[in-house]
């Protein structure tokens, strides 16, 4: 598959998670975000564990957990606390500093260059979600601030991380482990912080559903696979187009107005993604999975 065609298919999964607010708001029970998140990753974890029928050897377990934790638990727990501790438009804007923290990252952790037009790039897309997203009030939470950069950050680093131990295995399974373990370290999280579910109603299984193998199972084998594809500061710049389908369906479905400063804020998204795509382009070389052979689970 071609390069061009890598990232069209990888935008998919950003393009998707854009609409897990609209359904969380019309489908699930609110006031349950630990358990929403822990029934996102678990389920869908453990069916695509049992398609697979492969389990972790060696140092891939710990691994697993380590990017499962990443990647979804601590990322998904803190956002939910930004969430609750902010209003939605500054979580967003703090969430789009990931890709920034992932340029700074590649290059400690990978080696990667860091190139000035893809800084302007990233800065340009924070630039534009706030546009999208922030209020005339939006206000600042000390402890919701450091949980919107530490969740970030931690999806950042598992972004890297995700490009640095890359088993020589299909991304299928990949997801599978790392969803596996993100839902087990959810677990007693979401059953010692929150009540019990109220009964559930056919409504909430369809959006529980929707969520785990849409918005969890299909995604991010679609991002893992962009991520051993594709340079880790590419894919993570495409994630500026969740803000830009989560307004549109706000508009589309919920009514929400679409202001001329949330317009230009789409604008300046999608040209920061092209300029990202653009400067990575330039300086591409073949790439090959880093560490899949010596990292290479035992059989």
């Amino acid at each position: 598959m071609s390069r061009s065609a890598d990232l069209l298919l990888t935008a998919v999964a950003p393009a998707i998670w854009g609409s897990t607010y609209v359904v969380t708001t019309l489908m699930l029970p609110q006031g349950y975000p630990l358990t929403v998140a822990m029934l996102r990753a678990l389920p869908a974890g453990i069916l695509l564990l049992l398609a697979v029928r492969q389990l972790p050897q060696g140092i891939w377990w710990l691994r697993a957990f380590v990017l499962g934790a990443l990647n979804f638990s601590v990322f998904w727990a803190l956002l939910f606390v930004a969430a609750y501790r902010l209003p939605g438009g500054v979580a967003a804007t703090l969430g789009a500093i990931q890709p920034l923290v992932v340029i700074l990252l590649a290059r400690a952790l990978l080696g990667s260059p860091v190139r000035g037009l893809a800084v302007l790039a990233a800065l340009a897309g924070i630039g534009g979600v706030a546009l999208l997203v922030l209020g005339p009030k939006a206000a600042l939470d000390p402890v919701g601030v450091a949980a919107g950069l530490f969740s970030a950050a931690s999806m950042a680093l598992g972004t890297v991380l995700s490009r640095r131990w890359q088993p020589p295995l299909s991304a299928l399974t990949f997801t599978s482990w790392q969803l596996t373990a993100g839902g087990v370290l959810l677990l007693p999280v979401a059953l010692l912080a929150e009540p019990a579910l109220p009964p559930a109603t056919t409504l909430n299984v369809l959006g529980i559903a929707y969520l785990g193998l849409i918005g969890a199972a299909l995604t991010y084998v679609i991002w893992f696979r962009g991520i051993a594809r594709l340079e880790p500061a590419v894919v993570s710049s495409l994630g500026f187009l969740s803000p830009v389908t989560a307004v549109l369906l706000g508009w589309a479905l919920l009514d929400q107005r679409l202001s001329a400063a949330q317009m230009t804020g789409m604008v300046i998204v999608v040209g920061s993604v092209w300029l990202s795509q653009h400067v990575q382009r330039r300086a591409v070389r073949p790439l090959q999975p880093v560490g899949a052979a010596k990292d290479a689970p035992s059989t």
